[in-house]
């Protein structure tokens, strides 16, 4: 099966579910809506004073927290492949009186669709899984920043990725692929990771898993520096069953159970 193929099944997804995130509890829209921040607590501590900086949000979704991270100061552009998702971040940028700017197109096509270059690209939670091809991906990255520049990227730890659990009871076992893969990984399920028990037009997804040889590879390839690494024992979704809510947003492992990376997250300069 071609990328083309895989995108337009991973667009219709995509665009279906935007109006379940929308009115999503997990997604704090509301508390948005009335002058709140959704950044979650890694890359709000993280991200640092953005104020006055120009930051471009690669597959931003619905915008919330490119929005969020204008209202911490930055110049803000979102950008995302599914038209309903770009046409909602639009209106919530009206809705908020924020200026942010959303441009709907593949993340490969960036550097033409945006004409633009920023300080920082932001890059969190479940973004290049969808993504076949990492060393392109990391191309348009370093492409997009100014000299000087940096990406800030947040997301699942593979390793975590590659484990899988049918009941919290059970122990965690291997259920998807750890090294990168040509073919995708075809996922047909009903509902969304943020609401389980929506009914869905589309259900099929494909995913691709990235080991950190190829995420650091691609990024250093790009001509990219590595100049921050952290793993966190924290993960902003329920990964698998045992996993627990810890107050603030993040799902960690029971203290019963050996602790265990669940994401990671890099800063990445681009040369003066």
């Amino acid at each position: 099966m071609s990328d083309l193929e895989s995108f337009a099944i991973n667009l219709a997804w995509w665009n279906g579910v935007v109006e379940t995130h929308v009115n999503s509890s997990d997604y704090l829209t509301q508390a948005f809506r009335q002058g709140g921040d959704t950044l979650h607590p890694i890359e709000a501590e993280e991200i640092g004073d953005i104020r006055g900086k120009s930051l471009v949000h690669l597959q931003c979704h619905f915008g919330l927290d490119t929005l969020s991270l204008a209202r911490r100061g930055a110049k803000v552009t979102g950008l995302d492949f599914a038209p309903n998702a770009v046409a909602a971040a639009q209106a919530l940028a009206a809705e908020a009186k924020i200026d942010a700017r959303f441009v709907q197109s593949n993340v490969y096509d960036a550097v033409a669709a945006l004409g633009d270059t920023y300080d920082i690209a932001f890059v969190t939670w479940g973004a290049i899984v969808w993504l076949p091809d990492l060393h392109r991906w990391a191309r348009v990255v370093a492409e997009v920043l100014k000299p000087g520049g940096v990406l800030y990227l947040l997301e699942g730890h593979p390793m975590a990725l590659s484990l899988e659990q049918k009941k919290a009871e059970d122990p965690l076992v291997p259920g998807w692929p750890y090294f990168e893969h040509h073919e995708p990984q075809v996922v047909d399920e009903e509902g969304t990771y943020a609401n389980k028990q929506a009914k869905l037009a589309h259900t099929r997804t494909h995913e691709w898993a990235h080991p950190f040889r190829q995420i650091l590879g691609a990024l250093l390839e790009a001509g990219l520096a590595i100049e921050m690494f952290h793993e966190h024992d924290r993960i902003a979704w329920q990964l698998w069953p045992c996993l627990e809510y810890d107050g603030d947003r993040m799902y960690r492992l029971p203290k019963d159970r050996l602790p265990l990376p669940l994401s990671f997250s890099l800063r990445a300069r681009k040369p003066a």
